[in-house]
């Protein structure tokens, strides 16, 4: 099993659903896993994105800052950098670029990473604002988001595909979060368009997904009553 032909997970995004917003792993544990990557730390506090295995962090207030090792989260994504060029693209919008990733990869069957770096336009962010004990629903608790806007910035786009048979582990299709060269301006991506950027890809064969067992409150939780879809839908899509 190549280290990068692997994608790491921990936790599910299914388990944010009902609020199990525990942090269950730490920034310095999940570093082992990858360079790359992106999550949320405890209590949805805000949006990380890893690259060149530096973890930022893009809070509600829309500042972005390098976490330190004990940072806990209850869900992310890792894997050891080895992106492949696939393509130049220029002036094509979100829904757009993501049907041509797909169509050029021939990989809507497996997971992949896609790493698009560039200059962006009407690039809008999102990051939640960390909630506390008892937490409330990911539907309820992503409710307390700030929307960051930026008419022209270059950064990176780095996102995660996931074949939608997989909805509820991760989020079926693709998962995009944002970093600006500058580390300035990022989050959770609702929406953008590409000026001009590189778009390299990342395929993997084998997910390995770690979870939370010795979290009491996972181990006990019925999911069977959970909207997952639906709460994945109105929250992360």
């Amino acid at each position: 099993m190549s280290k990068t032909s692997t994608l790491y997970q921990h936790g599910t995004l299914a388990l944010l659903v009902p609020g199990l917003l525990k942090g269950t792993t730490t920034m310095a544990d999940f570093l082992k896993h990858g360079d790359t990557g992106i999550g949320t730390g405890e209590g949805l506090d805000g949006e990380l994105v890893i690259l060149d295995g530096k973890p930022y962090q893009v809070n509600s207030k829309g500042e972005v800052n390098i976490v330190n090792g004990d940072f806990t989260m209850p869900f992310a994504n890792a894997n050891w950098a080895d992106y492949q060029p696939l393509a130049t693209v220029e002036n094509v919008k979100m829904a757009d670029l993501s049907k041509q990733i797909l169509e050029l990869s021939r990989s809507a069957n497996t997971f992949f990473s896609v790493k698009v770096q560039g200059t962006f336009t009407d690039v809008t962010t999102r990051a939640v604002a960390k909630s506390d004990v008892p937490y409330k629903t990911l539907s309820e608790t992503a409710k307390q988001q700030s929307v960051f806007k930026r008419d022209t910035v270059e950064g990176t786009l780095l996102g995660y595909y996931s074949p939608e048979l997989f909805n509820g582990a991760a989020v079926g299709g693709f998962h995009y979060h944002f970093m600006s060269d500058a580390h300035d301006f990022g989050g959770h991506v609702l929406g953008f368009a590409v000026d001009q950027a590189e778009v390299t890809i990342q395929q993997f064969d084998t997910l390995e997904q770690h979870l939370p067992v010795s979290d009491n409150d996972y181990m006990q939780h019925d999911f069977a009553d959970d909207e997952i879809d639906k709460s994945i839908e109105e929250s992360e899509k």
